[in-house]
């Protein structure tokens, strides 16, 4: 009999796979921009000391949501790539649910539903309105004709 190999193929494993890219996840953008308002900023700077938190919980970096162990880990990370790139993408608004309803166009206004330009159903409802318009401005020259 021959004995089996044991399953050394950690890439194609999706529970091991999900575990490891959850582990270290951050705060997403439109947290952290509601962390930078001048209220909740103060707070999470000042906050008490806590034994579980690496440096005590002293030495937090408010843009990227990380805690590092003192302040030259700190400095050193805000001179660094990962830390530059956090503050240019939060230069950017959040992207809310009103952005989204009217990326596919769900706007409103003045409380009624206004549909947008975009979509396979806006532009055939577009033609339909642009050959009525058409149909119209042909016959009303004829119309004219007839009067005069």
């Amino acid at each position: 009999m021959v004995r089996m190999r044991r399953k050394r193929m950690h890439c194609n494993n999706k529970e091991l796979h999900n575990r490891y890219k959850t582990k270290r996840r951050t705060k997403d953008l439109d947290q952290i921009q509601d962390d930078l308002k001048p209220e909740n900023k103060t707070r999470l700077v000042n906050l008490p000391l806590d034994e579980d938190l690496p440096g005590l919980g002293q030495h937090y970096c408010v843009e990227c949501a990380k805690f590092y162990i003192d302040n030259e880990t700190l400095v050193r990370h805000r001179h660094g790539r990962e830390h530059k790139r956090r503050l240019r993408d939060l230069k950017e608004p959040a992207y809310t649910q009103k952005d989204a309803e009217a990326a596919i166009g769900l706007s409103t206004d003045n409380g009624k539903a206004v549909s947008s330009l975009f979509g396979p159903q806006s532009l055939l409802a577009l033609k339909q309105k642009n050959d009525a318009t058409a149909a119209a401005e042909t016959a009303k020259p004829q119309q004219m004709d007839v009067e005069a």
